[in-house]
Protein backbone atom coordinates (compact mmCIF):
# COMPACT_ATOMS: atom_id res chain seq x y z
CA UNK A 1 0.00 0.00 0.00
CA UNK A 2 1.41 3.33 -1.05
CA UNK A 3 2.20 5.79 1.63
CA UNK A 4 -0.45 8.65 2.24
CA UNK A 5 1.35 12.03 1.25
CA UNK A 6 0.11 15.41 3.77
CA UNK A 7 -0.49 18.65 2.43
CA UNK A 8 2.85 20.33 3.40
CA UNK A 9 2.81 22.45 6.64
CA UNK A 10 3.01 26.40 7.41
CA UNK A 11 6.76 27.30 8.27
CA UNK A 12 6.03 31.35 8.59
CA UNK A 13 2.55 33.76 7.97
CA UNK A 14 2.36 37.47 7.63
CA UNK A 15 -0.55 39.41 7.98
CA UNK A 16 -1.45 41.35 5.03
CA UNK A 17 -4.04 44.12 4.37
CA UNK A 18 -7.73 42.68 3.62
CA UNK A 19 -7.84 40.18 6.27
CA UNK A 20 -5.58 37.99 3.96
CA UNK A 21 -1.99 36.14 5.36
CA UNK A 22 0.56 35.57 2.81
CA UNK A 23 1.82 31.90 4.10
CA UNK A 24 5.06 30.15 3.43
CA UNK A 25 5.18 25.97 3.81
CA UNK A 26 7.84 23.64 4.37
CA UNK A 27 8.48 22.60 0.85
CA UNK A 28 8.87 26.20 -0.09
CA UNK A 29 6.00 27.47 -2.09
CA UNK A 30 4.00 30.67 -0.84
CA UNK A 31 0.23 31.03 -0.99
CA UNK A 32 -1.94 34.20 0.28
CA UNK A 33 -5.01 32.83 2.62
CA UNK A 34 -7.60 34.66 2.72
CA UNK A 35 -9.69 34.96 6.20
CA UNK A 36 -12.61 37.01 5.14
CA UNK A 37 -14.99 33.92 4.51
CA UNK A 38 -14.30 32.78 8.04
CA UNK A 39 -14.75 35.83 9.97
CA UNK A 40 -18.43 35.50 10.19
CA UNK A 41 -17.86 32.44 12.62
CA UNK A 42 -17.81 32.53 16.00
CA UNK A 43 -14.40 31.15 17.09
CA UNK A 44 -12.76 33.59 14.31
CA UNK A 45 -14.90 37.00 15.13
CA UNK A 46 -12.33 38.21 17.55
CA UNK A 47 -9.85 38.14 14.25
CA UNK A 48 -12.11 41.18 12.87
CA UNK A 49 -9.68 43.82 15.19
CA UNK A 50 -7.17 44.31 12.63
CA UNK A 51 -4.19 44.60 15.70
CA UNK A 52 -5.65 40.84 16.73
CA UNK A 53 -5.79 39.40 13.71
CA UNK A 54 -2.14 40.80 12.86
CA UNK A 55 -1.45 38.70 16.16
CA UNK A 56 -1.21 35.12 13.35
CA UNK A 57 1.75 32.72 13.91
CA UNK A 58 2.71 29.74 12.52
CA UNK A 59 2.39 27.28 15.51
CA UNK A 60 2.14 23.09 15.11
CA UNK A 61 2.12 23.21 11.49
CA UNK A 62 -0.73 25.52 10.90
CA UNK A 63 -1.49 29.49 11.74
CA UNK A 64 -2.53 30.38 15.23
CA UNK A 65 -3.62 33.24 17.10
CA UNK A 66 -3.48 34.45 20.93
CA UNK A 67 -7.46 33.14 21.44
CA UNK A 68 -5.85 29.75 20.15
CA UNK A 69 -8.32 29.90 16.86
CA UNK A 70 -6.53 27.70 14.27
CA UNK A 71 -6.79 26.32 10.95
CA UNK A 72 -6.23 23.15 9.58
CA UNK A 73 -3.33 22.82 7.66
CA UNK A 74 -5.00 21.21 4.94
CA UNK A 75 -7.35 24.52 4.55
CA UNK A 76 -4.52 26.42 5.01
CA UNK A 77 -2.60 25.02 2.33
CA UNK A 78 -6.04 23.60 0.02
CA UNK A 79 -7.46 27.64 0.25
CA UNK A 80 -4.46 29.48 -0.54
CA UNK A 81 -3.69 30.87 -3.59
CA UNK A 82 0.09 29.44 -4.83
CA UNK A 83 2.17 32.91 -5.36
CA UNK A 84 5.46 30.20 -6.46
CA UNK A 85 4.63 26.88 -6.54
CA UNK A 86 7.61 24.35 -7.94
CA UNK A 87 7.34 22.61 -10.75
CA UNK A 88 6.58 18.81 -11.19
CA UNK A 89 10.06 18.30 -12.62
CA UNK A 90 11.13 20.23 -9.11
CA UNK A 91 8.70 18.06 -6.85
CA UNK A 92 9.73 15.01 -8.38
CA UNK A 93 13.25 15.45 -8.47
CA UNK A 94 13.06 15.71 -12.07
CA UNK A 95 11.09 12.68 -12.86
CA UNK A 96 8.04 13.90 -14.39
Amino acid sequence: MPALSMNPRVADVKPEKNYTLHVWFKNGEEGVFDVKPYLEYEMFQPLRDIAFFNSVRPAHGTIQWANEADFCPDTVYLNSVKINAPSLLERTGGEA
